[in-house]
Parts: structure tokens; sequence; C-alpha cells
């Protein structure tokens, strides 16, 4: 019977460096041939306890494998984010997917330059059959979306050259939720690269925006230092004969702001 692989992983040990002004962590999860190399974070680290204020967050991840081999094609990964944060899109410019079709990356962003949100690159690595691989790569651009309902969305956008332009569009829904330390989920669903034959190999972003709108000021992540950390839930699926599926949870400490 084929078989599901499901990992737990709590972060007790975080990689923070004292008197700096960010908080991160740096993981290695492994699961057979599967390896994932994962870090993030967020600044400033030193936040109010009660009141949210700005902040930026970055995160990424590399795919790999102890054999060398390709590892399996990440399908679908789903977030939970800790609930003593917001998020605040007032007053900022919305972009819509009709406005990134067939864009590459420069023209996408002057298409919706005050949307932008947040910016990283992802690498994938692409293998036909009877050719060896090629890695390709694209810096990635995550614009503020319109609303679905009650909820907040955005948009992520890549373009790739090989095997033939391609332009990556992906509408991502930031799901309120109320499950435990939980307030917020996303769900990303992967485009197939290259009709299936792109491996996602890593990827990484920053997401972070101010802006002033009618006279006050905003930022688009916001966080407060409630209960000493923050807490992050990954689950990460892979389209293998196992159905691989690895989950995640990341612990990241706060200070409060005297």
């Amino acid at each position: 019977m084929r078989r599901k692989i499901f990992l737990g992983v709590v972060l007790g040990l975080l990689v923070v460096v004292a008197g700096a002004s960010a908080t991160s962590f740096k993981d290695t999860i492994r699961v057979g041939d599967l390896i994932i190399n994962a870090e993030g974070g967020f600044s400033p680290s030193a936040l109010p306890k009660y009141k949210n204020a700005p902040i930026v967050t970055h995160g990424g991840g590399r795919i790999s494998t102890v054999s060398g081999e390709l590892p399996p094609i990440l399908d679908v990964f789903t977030l939970e984010f800790d609930k003593h944060g917001a998020v605040d899109t007032k007053g900022l410019p919305v972009c819509t997917r009709g406005k990134l079709v067939a864009t590459d990356v420069p023209a996408a962003r002057r298409a919706c330059g005050k949307a932008i949100v947040g910016k990283g690159f992802g690498s994938a690595v692409v293998k036909f059959p009877e050719q060896g691989p090629i890695k390709v790569g694209s810096p990635l651009t995550i614009f503020n979306g319109p609303k679905k309902g009650r909820n907040d969305t955005v948009i992520a956008h890549a373009h790739l050259k090989y095997p033939g332009p391609a332009t990556f569009i992906v509408p991502i829904v930031i799901e309120k939720i109320n499950r435990g330390v939980y307030g917020y989920r996303v769900k990303v669903r992967i485009p197939r690269i290259a009709g299936g034959y792109g491996h996602p190999i890593s990827g990484s972003a920053r997401v972070g925006k101010k802006w002033v709108f009618k006279g006050r000021k905003h930022s688009y992540i916001s966080a407060r230092c409630e209960t000493g950390r923050f807490q992050v839930k990954g689950d990460f699926v892979f389209k293998d004969d196992d159905k691989t599926k690895l989950t995640s949870t990341f612990l990241l400490p706060c200070k409060v702001r005297k």
C-alpha cells in the first residue's frame, strides 16, 4: 500500500544574534532521501506586548536529496501563521491577474509597481527524458490582490525563458482562521513547470511595505510580542509514488519593547 510520510519538527533551538534587530531561524529537515533546508525570520525583534507594530518578514527553503538525485516535485504547501499579528491593505493599490498575463518580470513590476508587497527569487531544475538537467530561475514578485470575501489576497508572479517563455501567476488567499495559536492560513499550489518536467528547488522572499493613506501611516504586516514567541506551521506535499508529506512547526522568539 502506498504510504504517506509525516514529519513533525518543533525547533527548540533558534539562531538569534544577540543585539541584532532581526530574529531568525535555520533548520535542516530530512526524511529518507529528501532534505529540506528552511530559514525565516522577522525584524525588528523587539515589539510592543499588546499593540501591533510594523514588521518585515523573510523566509525561504531549498529542496535536495542525500543521493544527489532530483527531488520529488513539490505540489502544494500550506502555512499557518501566529494570530498575534495583522495584515493591513487599507489604501494600498490592488493588482489583478489581467494586468499580469503574458508579462515578464520588468513588465509586471511596471504594471503594478505600487501594489508590490514582496520580492524574492525562485529556482527549478528542468529534466526532460533522455536529456541532462538544466537549472532555471526567476525573480518572484508578490502583489497585493483583490479581496476575496473578508480575506486579503496576494498574487505571486514569475517568468521563465526556458524551455519557452512562460509567465506564472499564482493567486493566494490569506485566510483568516481561528485555530488555537494560529490566526491566518495560506495554501499555495505550485504551477506545473515545463509541462511537469520542472522540479522546484529553492525559493525565498522578503515581505513588507509601508505607506501613507489619508495622512495615516500603514504597514502591510504588523505584530505584537504578547506571548514571547511566534509560531508558524508548514505542510509540504510532494508528487511522488508515496505522496510524501512533511509537517514542520517553527518557533520564533520576540522581545517586548520597553
